[in-house]
């Protein structure tokens, strides 16, 4: 699930970072998932494309390749230069606090973060550019759902961890602000306490959706709204926008016919100025 925002004059996307909504980290082994649209195994969590992938194809770019793909082969010679239509850092399982799914070797948000600094500081990327980018940021399911996991114990209350989550996402803001960032573009979670995963969990429900997880996710995306809000205040000339993703999967899950073969996808983006 991922916040839209698109600049047409300028097809170009620099996707910081997209993780796994909802679900426990898993390797890619599962190599038929990912075959509907693209017809091959792609290492992806998904049978087609992303919402990331929509808005290229929109912009008529080409889809982002992973930055670990695009560096090896710039390293290897068969490639000459990154690529300037954006570049996706996501790693699976990776969360937004940076001890979520360590174990797991996971890449976190913050490695992610220092992976697009040393493009930009080196000049591997046009500074330029980077400004006139959209940068998609979305993460946080999986921080939520190991809050619940049995063999890990809490050091925080809920509302203190959402705060936690909130603050690595504000200094991430001002990160990729100070390399050079204008269009920030931060995506609320879904229903995270819905996913079919949260009836393994302690104490959750089989029938109904899990309240205190979707409360915790509720309150991170009340935040996350709050820091596009401040955005312009706190940081001069940037374009930050909200995506408010919560409801509207809600509305596909309550009434799945009526969203068939429709754009219902775009309505779910909200532009702050």
């Amino acid at each position: 699930m991922y916040l839209q925002f698109s600049f047409l004059e300028t097809p170009s996307l620099m996707q910081v970072t997209i993780t796994l909504t909802g679900t426990a980290p898993f390797r890619p082994i599962f190599h038929r998932m990912d075959q509907v649209f693209f017809h091959r195994s792609t290492g992806r969590f998904t049978n087609g494309r992303t919402v990331a992938d929509f808005i290229s194809q929109f912009l008529g770019i080409e889809f982002q390749k992973p930055f670990l793909e695009a560096q090896l082969a710039v390293m290897n010679g068969s490639r000459k230069d990154y690529p300037s239509n954006g570049i996706n850092f996501a790693s699976a399982g990776s969360g937004v606090l940076q001890a979520t799914n360590q174990d797991w070797g996971v890449i976190s948000i913050q490695q992610q973060l220092r992976q697009f600094q040393a493009l930009v500081q080196e000049n591997q990327v046009d500074k330029n550019l980077v400004q006139k980018s959209l940068i998609l940021v979305e993460s946080g399911s999986n921080d939520i759902f190991n809050y619940f996991l049995p063999y890990s114990t809490p050091t925080l209350d809920p509302g203190a961890y959402v705060q936690a989550m909130l603050a690595e996402v504000g200094n991430l803001i001002d990160q990729i602000y100070k390399l050079g960032a204008r269009r920030i573009a931060l995506f609320s979670l879904g229903p995270v306490g819905c996913v079919p995963a949260r009836a393994l969990l302690p104490g959750a429900p089989v029938d109904k959706c899990f309240g205190k997880m979707n409360l915790m996710v509720k309150n991170y995306n009340k935040g996350l709204e709050s820091l596009v809000d401040d955005m312009p205040i706190q940081y001069p000339g940037a374009a930050g926008v909200f995506g408010a993703v919560y409801d509207i999967v809600q509305r596909f899950r309550a009434i799945p016919a009526q969203y068939r073969n429709s754009s219902a996808g775009s309505q779910i983006h909200k532009q702050k100025h």
